[in-house]
């Protein structure tokens, strides 16, 4: 069965797309740490980071560092820190979320931003990529 993301990839369902190439998708976390938390995604559907071939890794990482530098010029913060963590979805993403605090990182507080709020986002960072 396909993960959200590859739902949210083929537009079966929306997402707040920040970003996105032939082989990588960018879009908002839902849920997010704090304002601007991106998802950086490979449009193969893979499990585990390290399941990824290198070169798609590589890809990957200069994916999610193009986005990075977009998002640190639009959202006010210290660093845009990075994790790959998920085990909820089963497809690769990279969190890129904008510190302020090291708790911006710890995944317990969340940032309640509505779809409009987070729409308007999307398209400020995309713009600045």
């Amino acid at each position: 069965m396909a993960s959200i993301f590859t739902k949210i990839i083929n537009r079966e369902i929306p997402g707040h797309i920040v970003a996105e190439d032939d082989n990588h998708i960018a879009i908002l976390d839902i849920n997010p740490n704090a304002k601007g938390h991106t998802l950086c995604i490979p449009k193969k559907e893979v499990n585990k980071l390290f399941d990824l071939p290198e070169t798609d890794y590589m890809e990957l990482m200069a994916f999610s560092r193009k986005v990075a530098l977009g998002l640190e010029k639009v959202v006010d913060c210290k660093r845009i820190g990075v994790s790959v963590i998920g085990l909820e979805v089963p497809h690769v993403h990279v969190h890129l979320i904008p510190l302020t605090t090291m708790e911006d990182a710890r995944f317990l507080n969340k940032t309640a931003m509505s779809s409009e709020e987070l729409a308007a986002l999307a398209q400020e960072i995309n713009a600045a990529i």
